[in-house]
C-alpha cells in the first residue's frame, strides 16, 4: 500500500514553532518515524509539504492512481481551505485528517474543520503520533 502524507501551511515549521502544541521534532525527523513506521509493516509513505493552497490541491488531485491513501494535516487551511476540501473529495482516495494538537482545546476558530466532512477519519490530540494512528488505519 502507499499512502501519500500531505503537509500543510506553517508545518515545515514543527519542531521550532511553538513548541509546547507542536513538539520539538523536525517535519524531516517526523517524516522519518512515518516513513519507518510504514516499512516495518510492508508499505510505502511519500512526503508532500506546501504553505500555498492550490499546491496542496495539486498534490490531492495527481495522487491518484499512484496512491492508496492521503494522510493530511492542512494546518490552519483545514478551517477554511474550500478549495482543498473539493480536491479530497473529487480524488476518490481515502483520506484520514490529523492534527497534533487537540482542536477541542484550542481557540473557537480551530474547532472546526471543512475537511472532517470528506475524510474518513480525523485523528487530533496526540501529537507526531496521530500520524502513525491515521496510517495504521489504512494497514487494518
Amino acid at each position: 500500500m502507499k499512502i501519500l502524507v500531505i503537509n500543510g501551511v506553517n508545518l515545515g515549521l514543527t519542531g521550532s514553532r511553538e513548541k509546547e502544541i507542536y513538539g520539538t521534532q523536525s517535519l524531516g525527523e517526523i517524516n522519518g518515524t512515518i516513513e519507518a513506521f510504514a516499512r516495518e509493516r510492508g508499505h510505502q509513505a511519500d512526503f508532500f509539504q506546501s504553505d500555498i493552497e492550490g499546491e496542496i490541491c495539486t498534490a490531492i488531485a495527481k495522487a491518484a492512481p499512484h496512491y492508496d491513501g492521503i494522510v493530511i494535516n492542512a494546518g490552519a487551511y483545514s478551517h477554511y481551505s474550500i478549495a482543498i476540501r473539493d480536491a479530497i473529495a473529487a480524488s476518490c482516495i481515502p483520506a484520514v485528517e490529523v492534527h497534533m494538537s487537540n482542536l477541542l482545546s484550542r481557540e473557537p476558530f480551530r474547532r472546526t474543520s471543512v475537511l472532517s466532512e470528506v475524510c474518513r477519519g480525523t485523528v487530533f490530540g496526540f501529537g507526531m503520533k496521530g500520524y502513525l494512528l491515521a496510517l495504521e488505519s489504512f494497514f487494518l
